[in-house]
């Protein structure tokens, strides 16, 4: 009887050591956890994909982001199918309502959405807000229009037929694009309004901003939206647009950081288009990653939660020194001190996370 006490106590004691090695939690699990999973805007994805590789590298922590849109990104975490979603427009408060618990606004770094083109010589085309609003509302339909020529004076621009290339999946790429020609464009506004998904008066779809690339690419005479580096990767060129100074501003990293060099609320849901900044390029945007607050759900672990905030905080400080090699700004200072106290606010179980 006593050696099967001892016995017992030594499989107890066992039982500890092997549960504290492991490192699981009496809080909810593994502390462990070696890969995350995300999904949702296509706008980040060249910047995410090196960023979650550089990741894994130095923490040994797998990242799976799924480019599917922001639109999809939403619906994911929706579902809870996800640890994380990504979207290029910010829940709506209706939005969120649906989400069924609050949700947290990670920005994670600021890009620029170009309008590329598809034009013999690769001309360096100007374009300012009402020939833009038109040229999508299908009011200009071709390339040597008046509007056009006026602001391109000294280009020979030929008589070939505007094609419109849009997004056909829901996408925040969409919302930065159309919230800018809605703030710019009283028409646009009044007929077309601004959203993920839109009715678009002219052109043809493409799904995601590579989609929306390649189809510019093959269509002579073709114009449409992605985020810059979509167009430097596949050696298009991009006008450069008049913004609100009245100056025309060519896309970069510096003109896009410049249009986010506004006052920002504390929970960093903010429009940036349309800066009135001097040498702020005017279709500028944050992206979020999106993640619920209270991280104690749908059967989640604390190490998943922690994985999580791990991640996130990488993000917000080493994972800066990645986006300028990628064609995207890193985010003003401001922006990361708000951010990180929104990360170090998620909770489990109404705690805040290790």
């Amino acid at each position: 009887m006593k050696n099967r006490r001892h016995v017992s106590i030594l499989l107890t004691m066992l039982a500890v050591v092997t549960l504290v090695a492991s490192g699981c939690s009496s809080q909810g699990g593994s502390t462990t956890v070696k890969e995350l999973a995300g999904a949702g805007a296509t706008f980040p994805y060249p910047l995410y994909s090196k960023m979650f590789d550089t990741y894994d590298g130095a923490t040994g922590v797998r990242v799976n982001y799924n480019s599917i849109g922001s639109g999809g990104g939403i619906k994911a975490l929706t579902d809870k199918t996800v640890d994380f979603g990504a979207s290029d427009a910010f829940l709506t408060d209706q939005e969120e309502a649906a989400m069924g618990a609050p949700v947290l606004h990670i920005p994670t770094c600021v890009g620029a959405v170009v309008l590329s083109y598809n034009l013999d010589g690769n001309p360096a085309l100007k374009l300012d807000a009402g020939v833009t609003a038109n040229i999508f509302l299908g009011k200009v339909i071709r390339w040597n229009d008046p509007s056009i020529a006026a602001l391109n004076a000294g280009l020979s621009l030929p008589d070939l037929a505007i094609t419109v290339v849009h997004r056909s999946d829901g996408s925040g790429t969409t919302s930065i694009f159309t919230s800018y020609l809605a703030a710019v464009s009283p028409s646009w506004k009044s007929t077309v309004g601004a959203g993920k998904s839109v009715s678009w008066p002219a052109g043809v779809g493409g799904k995601g901003n590579d989609g929306v690339a390649g189809m510019i690419s093959q269509t002579k005479g073709g114009i449409g939206y992605v985020e810059l580096v979509y167009a430097e990767q596949s050696k298009m060129p991009f006008a450069s647009l008049k913004n609100a100074s009245g100056t025309f501003v060519v896309p970069s990293l510096a003109s896009s950081a410049a249009a986010a060099a506004v006052s920002l609320p504390d929970d960093l849901r903010v429009v940036i288009v349309d800066s009135p900044a001097a040498d702020a390029y005017a279709v500028s945007a944050f992206t979020w990653i999106l993640v619920y607050k209270e991280q104690n759900y749908a059967g989640r672990t604390l190490g998943q939660a922690q994985a999580l905030k791990k991640l996130l905080i990488w993000v917000l400080t080493d994972g800066q020194a990645i986006n300028e090699g990628l064609s995207y700004a890193k985010l003003p200072a401001t922006a990361v001190t708000k951010a990180l106290a929104l990360v170090n606010s998620m909770t489990y179980g109404g705690t805040a996370i290790p």
